[in-house]
């Protein structure tokens, strides 16, 4: 089932979708719908997915603009699809003004983080993981969107199913560098060791930022047989996160 939202204004609405793992024609361990392409799975089955989110949504799969994920700050600014010969850049952010164009975050823990401001007419994607949220991908995406005519006040934003707290074990150390910078990430998992909320942190950077209205989805995803998780299974496949303008 993919999990639809909007938000609407006077000059057009905005739209947010993401997936789960059902409904496409990868084999175990990536059954069934997944997404990414760079995990192991057959290329084909990865097209046919891509294909039958795209149709479930309304949208052409060839203009869904995809990401070459790398954990850091880099927002592209796009006006159309890459190309099916392109070499994809390597970012964890972009934007977009152009109505009808999705973009596209792929996850299987990380936080994907959806933002729009339909009144501009502005969109914008994130990719936010540990490194990520640290290195600011977040304040980065909203930075660019806001150059490019928006206003955090007006935006929307939607975090997608992501690993919660109580299951993001990290060691002491590490749980107090994050904490030393984005201090509503402190977590403690269920069974009482050190963790990290990356979708708390990525909440915390958007309420900084004054975005106006923010939602944060309950799945976890280690937690949920119905979605992909790195920390659960390793070899898994991807979630993904849409954001587009009519």
């Amino acid at each position: 089932m993919i999990v639809r939202h909007r938000a609407e204004s006077a000059t057009g609405s905005a739209h947010f979708a993401f997936t789960d793992r059902w409904g496409g024609v990868s084999a175990a361990p990536f059954g069934e719908l997944n997404l990414g392409g760079a995990v192991g799975d057959d290329p084909a089955a990865v097209g046919a997915n891509r294909e039958r989110a795209a149709r479930e949504l309304g949208l052409d799969p060839a203009t869904v603009v995809w990401m070459n994920q790398v954990h850091g700050r880099d927002v592209a600014v796009v006006d159309g699809p890459w190309g099916a010969d392109a070499e994809i850049p390597a970012v964890d952010g972009v934007v977009t003004t152009r109505r009808g164009l999705p973009l596209a975050v792929l996850t299987a823990d990380c936080t994907p983080v959806l933002l729009a401001d339909p009144v501009a007419g502005v969109v914008g994607a994130a990719h936010a993981g540990r490194p990520g949220l640290l290195a600011g991908v977040v304040p980065a995406v909203i930075r660019v969107m806001t150059e490019l005519g928006a206003r955090p006040s007006r935006m929307t934003a939607y975090t997608g199913p992501a690993v919660c707290g109580r299951c993001y074990e990290v060691p002491e150390e590490m749980r107090a560098e994050i904490t030393a910078v984005i201090p509503d990430t402190w977590a403690e998992t269920s069974w009482g060791t050190p963790a990290v909320d990356i979708t708390g942190g990525v909440h915390s950077q958007l309420a900084l930022f004054g975005v106006g209205e923010r939602h944060r989805s309950p799945v976890c995803t280690r937690e949920s047989g119905d979605h992909f998780s790195y920390r659960r299974d390793r070899t898994t496949g991807r979630l993904a996160g849409y954001v587009w303008l009519d």
